[in-house]
């Protein structure tokens, strides 16, 4: 009877054990879900604020302005714009060497 009682109290002793260490490892992979989470959450948040800059950078005056300032542009009037005339001219057939035909 005593070695049951022994045996017994040896499972009960290694199932409390066991549920510690599984209550622990729990406890620990919450912690890291949450941080995880919460990491997750604040580089949503970056996320973000990164595309509403690149759209306050991307605004049709922001480019006017840089084209202007770095770029040396200014915005087209009649005045300077050149206009390209296209010459209709036959375009003469290449010149053949006067070796080349007896060749073939």
């Amino acid at each position: 009877m005593i070695r049951l009682n022994l045996v017994l109290l040896a499972a009960v002793l290694a199932s409390a054990f066991y549920l510690v260490h599984t209550q622990y490892e729990s406890r620990r992979l919450y912690t890291a879900l949450d941080r995880a989470q919460a990491q997750m959450r604040k580089l949503d948040a970056e996320h973000e604020q990164l595309k509403v800059e690149r759209r306050a950078q991307a605004t049709p005056a922001r480019v006017q302005q840089l084209a202007t300032r770095q770029l040396d542009m200014r915005a087209v009037t009649p005045g300077i714009t050149q206009y390209v005339t296209v010459n209709e001219a036959p375009v003469a057939a290449p010149a053949t060497p006067a070796g080349a035909e007896g060749a073939r």
